[in-house]
Order: structure tokens, then sequence, then C-alpha cells
């Protein structure tokens, strides 16, 4: 059977039924064919809107989640030296690895949506700020057409230009710097004359300032051992040895032992010190002695002080109140610190120097309570125990007392003590008659009956603040001086001697003073290494952090 070419023509139809039959069969089939094609292409289409709108939807809910996280984290920031300090330095972590994933899969996402359809549109980004200033700029101008593109024209008039800025990183640097002294001989009286040889920051030294300066940073400041640089400096075809390098860092530790003398004395002429303690396993024969690094801290800051803060380190074997006594032995003022018995010794009336002043740390009598009132802590490590009641109510109290001690911060010691005889006083003396209230009811076994008892045997240590402007509610400025080394160990393990103990005191002295005023450390460290061996005992003063200045930090704090 042929099929009319024009639907006018009249259709032919079989005669014989067999035929006819098969002729309509196979015209039922054709037509269910080109229905069920339809309906497929239908349900395809449907599909497609559907993961389009899932995904927007997905995508939204993403981008909310981002932005929630970003708040939450600039949140958690603000707070981190606040009356949560433990909150906040338990989930700020997690929250920024939470915003790293959600980041990276929206990423993920936004790029497979492009590869696989031309109408998918990026998502929203907040704006970019614009790179600084005083990064150098490289122009690169692409070739000028020759002629239109459309009518093949050569005359062609320049409007302007649009420029694409891209942030890029180039390769460090090595290069050797060659110092020519020229000789010169008198005709006349036959004297050789010669420019002296230029002053370099170690004996015998053939390493530059700022090389010298990166090493020291990089192990003191960046906490990155002598062999892992000398590994790195190899692979960009450098060859420094371990040896090499040790030598560098025992010569510029001794060169940088002049400004280490001026900033222990300025930090010993304090009014007020904070002193804290930490760790720090030291290599002894066949085995690891737990050594401590001692730092004391002074910033008059938060009581509108005028001075530069500063901060000391010290080194030692074991954590013997000899120590304490030994490097504040001509010292007197307020030391804040925790409650540890190694410093009752400066706290003597019978001293020879005077008594020190003690004045004990509210964060420390906080955490005792808060360990027991953090249901997230409990809940991660197991455990069943539920909330103390009684010390959710003391971290309750606590932060009451740190949100009126937050308003009061860089005012004069004075308007302290006025604002906390006013405000502070009334909740300090509740606090009091409320943990007694409770050590009555608790038996002598009963958990948080310990930090109740560590607060009252020590109440007027407590309560030192209200009378003293100079006093502050916390001795976070110690532990953030010392979270450095807390860190680090984790990096170079132990140190290798009693010395090198004392070596990485007296660097995180200089490092730790410059952050504390601002300065880049390594920046000057490198300027104070080229200057120290010609600067004149008299001017050494000039180097120090508070009184250096850099042009290329100051515009980087500027941009």
């Amino acid at each position: 059977m042929t099929t009319p070419s024009d639907p006018s023509e009249p259709l032919e139809l079989p005669t014989d039924p067999a035929a006819l039959a098969a002729m309509f069969l196979a015209e039922r089939a054709a037509r269910l064919a080109e229905q069920e094609a339809r309906l497929a292409e239908r349900d395809a289409r449907i599909a497609a809107e559907a993961d389009a709108a899932e995904a927007r939807a997905g995508t939204s809910s993403r981008d909310a989640m981002i932005t929630y996280l970003q708040l939450m984290i600039e949140k958690l920031k603000r707070e981190l030296y606040g009356q949560s300090s433990e909150r906040g330095t338990q989930k700020l972590d997690q929250l920024q690895l939470q915003l790293e994933e959600c980041e990276a899969a929206a990423t993920e996402d936004e790029v497979a949506a492009i590869l696989s359809s031309s109408t998918a549109t990026p998502r929203r980004r907040p704006v970019r700020k614009p790179f600084p200033d005083h990064l150098p700029r490289e122009r690169v101008v692409l070739p000028a057409p020759t002629s239109c593109p459309c009518c093949g024209s050569a005359r062609l008039s320049k409007l302007g230009e649009d420029v694409t800025e891209t942030l890029e990183l180039v390769p460090r640097q090595w290069k050797v710097i060659q110092t020519v002294r020229e000789k010169f001989a008198c005709r006349a009286c036959e004297t050789i004359t010669q420019e002296p040889a230029p002053f370099h920051p170690t004996p015998r030294g053939f390493v530059g300032p700022n090389l010298l300066a990166t090493i020291l940073f990089e192990k003191f400041g960046q906490h990155q051992p002598l062999n892992r640089q000398s590994e790195r400096y190899a692979r960009e075809g450098i060859d420094l040895s371990v040896s090499t390098l040790a030598d560098q860092v025992g010569a510029a530790t001794s060169a940088l032992q002049p400004l280490h003398a001026l900033i222990a004395a300025h930090v010993l002429a304090a009014e007020r010190l904070h002193g804290d303690d930490t760790t720090v396993p030291i290599l002894a024969k066949g085995k690891t002695d737990t050594g401590r690094i001692w730092t004391y801290v002074r910033d008059d800051r938060p009581f509108g002080g005028s001075d530069p803060p500063a901060a000391l380190y010290f080194a030692s074997k074991d954590r013997r109140q000899e120590h304490p006594d030994g490097h504040l032995w001509g010292w007197r003022g307020i030391l804040q610190a925790d409650a540890y018995g190694g410093y009752n010794g400066l706290y003597d009336p019978r001293r020879p120097k005077g008594p020190v002043t003690s004045a004990l740390c509210w964060s420390h009598a906080r955490r005792g309570f808060y360990e027991l009132a953090d249901i997230t802590a409990k809940a991660r490590r197991g455990s069943a125990a539920a909330v103390s009641p009684i010390a959710l109510g003391a971290v309750k109290r606590i932060d009451a007392l740190f949100a009126l001690e937050r308003e009061i911060i860089g005012r004069s010691p004075e308007e302290r003590v006025r604002a906390r005889q006013e405000a502070s006083k009334p909740l300090v003396d509740d606090l009091a008659i409320w943990l007694q209230a409770q050590r009555q009811t608790l038996s002598r076994s009963a958990t948080v009956a310990k930090p109740i008892d560590y607060v009252l045997k020590r109440w007027d240590r407590f309560a030192a603040l209200l009378d003293d402007g100079r006093i502050c509610l916390t001795n976070n400025a110690a532990e953030r001086a010392l979270r450095g080394f807390a860190l680090g160990r984790k990096a170079w393990l132990f140190a290798g001697s009693d010395r090198g103990a004392d070596r990485a005191a007296a660097m995180a002295t200089l490092i730790e003073t410059a952050k504390l005023n601002d300065v880049d450390p390594q920046a000057w460290l490198a300027d104070v290494l080229a200057r120290i061996a010609a600067i004149p005992q008299s001017r050494l003063p000039e180097l120090l952090p508070w009184n250096w200045r850099d042009e290329a930090t100051d515009r980087r704090k500027a941009a």
C-alpha cells in the first residue's frame, strides 16, 4: 500500500478485511507511540523544572546558612575574650569548619550547574574589597585589533579600556648582594684608603637581615622547626643546613639581647602585671622533662594607661616557687594570676622588697562552674550527668558582672572604682551571700562544691577589684600571651635543651611585644637586625616596637 503525498487525494483502502485490520492496527500503534513520546517529553520537562526549583531552593537555603554562619562567627569573635570565652573557643572552630564546607559545596554545585546548562546563573557573593594600593601592579595589555571584525575597516579609534585585576603570588626570590669596597692609593703619601666593611647582624654573618628575620619569625612566631625550613629552602635550590640555620639563630638571639633587656626593664616597671605559665616539654637524656614557660604581661590600656604594652617570658625546668620569686624578686605591685601556690612567696608580708598585691581571675572562677553547666561538652563526651542548676546560676551571676565590666574598659582607675562601687558591688555581695547559702546545702563530696570553695576561700582577692581601678576582672592578657606556645608545641614537640627553652622565651618576648603594639614582627626584626650593630647604645630605645615605625606597615594599616 502506498500513502498519498497530497492529503486532498482520496485515500485508497484495501478491500481485503485482513489487510484493512492490519492497517488500522498499525495506525493505532503509531498514534500510541506518538502519545507516549509526548508524555515522556512532558515528564522530562516537569522533572527538569522540579530539579531546577529544588536546586534554586537548595542554593537559597545554603546561601542563608552561609550568611547565618558568617554572622555567628563574627559574633563569637567579638565575644571570644568577653563573658563567654569558653563557649566562644568551643564553637568558633566548629562554625568556621561548617562555613568552609558550605562555601566549598556551594561553589562545586555552581560550577556543575554552569557546565551542564548555559542558562544557570552564578550565586550572589559579597562585594569584594579592592586590592590594597601598596601592592605593585603589573600591567598586561592584550593586543589591540588591527581591523573591524564587522566590516574589515582599519579605521579604529580607542574609546577607553576595561581593567580586570587578578591577585597573584610571585614565588620567593633569592639573591646574593655583593658589597664592593674599592681601594684607593694616595700618589702623594702612598696611603691606602678603603670604606670599612659593612656591619652584619651576626659575627662573620653571610645572611642578610631580611632572611635572618624570616628564619627567626618562622621558628619562634610561626613555630616552624629549622629542619622543615631547611627542607623548604632546599626545594627552592638553596642549601642551608640545620646546623647553619641554628648557628644564625644563636648569633641573632645574642645580637638582640640588648633590646630584650630594655623590654624586660619596661615590663618590671609596671604597677600591675598579668602572670601565668604553661607546660613545655624539654629534651633530656633519653626522655623529655615537663618544663615551664612563664609570662608577665604589662598592659595598662584597660584602665586608660598610656604606657605601651609588653610581654616578658622566662623558661624553667619545673614549676617550683623559686622561679616566680626569682623572676619578680625586685618588683612590687599588683599581680593578676590564678591561685597557684607558687606565687605565695610574693604575697608574703615578710618579703624583703615588700609584699606583692594579689588579684585573682574571675575567668578561672567562672570556668569551674561553666564546666558543670556546659550542655554541649557533656553531650560530646557522652556524659549522662545532668546540668548543675547551682553551677548554671553561678555562671549567670558572673556573666552579669562581666557585662558591667565591658562598659568601663579604657576608663581611668578612679572612674572604674566609682562605677564598680555603684553597679558591680551589689552583684558581688549578692554572689557571696548566694554561694554561701548554696554551699550549706551541699555535702563535701558534691561536684559543684569544689568551684564554690575555690571562690569563697579566696574571696578577698576576688573582690579586690572593687577598691582598685587598676585591677582587671580577668587574667586573659597572660593567657593570650601563652596561646602561641600552647599551639606551637604541637608542631615542634619539645625544646631541644634548657638553653633552647631560654632562647625561645627571649624571642617570644620580642615577637609578642611587637604584636601587642600592632607592629609586624617580621618587618620589625628585619629592620632592627639591619641597624642594631651600628646604632649607638644610647639610641637603642629607638628600636623598641612602640618607638619604631615602618612605612609599609603603616600603608597596610591604612588599607
